[in-house]
């Protein structure tokens, strides 16, 4: 299959997106032409295998804003997915606080009516806290499709996570049915 639909893979630092690869692999598998954006701390553990992933894709991995100088390197996406998560960037997606580049996008989508997928990452104390209830509700009324809860992410109890558990696959099913209409 010839990769011709643009998937912007967007993952902030949570322990899957150490599997990120993986993720890149199954999407070009699938026909996508995909496009990796971190948040700083995300592309800070992946550092050692920035090279690797921008070989990967063929492209290069966003972390930071560009100067408006410069041009944009990525084309339109057509799809873009959030995933993992973690707390502090799904409130500050809903919030509206975009200093972080992954987080400016997903919040400039809604607007431009990108379709968005977001798959949280987060540990079952965080989910106590009421922002993110409301976070939640908040990006899924502006039309984010959020894979949590049942059917999606599910957290667990703090330090038990499982990475190579993470869902990935659900993240990537909801892209291919936005394209399939």
């Amino acid at each position: 299959m010839t990769a011709n639909r643009v998937l912007y893979l967007l993952g902030s630092a949570a322990p899957p997106v150490l599997n990120v690869r993986s993720v890149i692999e199954q999407a070009q598998a699938a026909g996508w032409d995909a496009y990796l954006g971190l948040t700083p701390m995300a592309a800070r553990w992946l550092d050692d295998q920035l090279p690797e992933l921008e070989r990967l894709t063929g492209h290069p991995v966003r972390s930071k804003y560009k100067l408006p100088i410069e041009p944009d390197v990525w084309p339109p996406a057509d799809v873009a997915i959030l995933a993992p998560a973690t707390f502090n960037t799904i409130n500050q997606w809903a919030l509206g606080i975009t200093e972080k580049f992954i987080v400016g996008f997903a919040a400039e989508g809604i607007g431009k009516g990108i379709p968005l997928i977001t798959m949280p990452c987060v540990n079952a104390a965080y989910v106590q806290h009421t922002q993110f209830h409301q976070s939640v509700s908040t990006l899924r009324g502006m039309g984010v499709q959020v894979l949590y809860g049942e059917g999606g992410f599910v957290p667990n109890e703090p330090g038990k996570g499982r990475p190579d558990s993470y869902p990935w696959h659900l993240a990537l099913e909801a892209a291919a049915r936005v394209i399939a209409g």
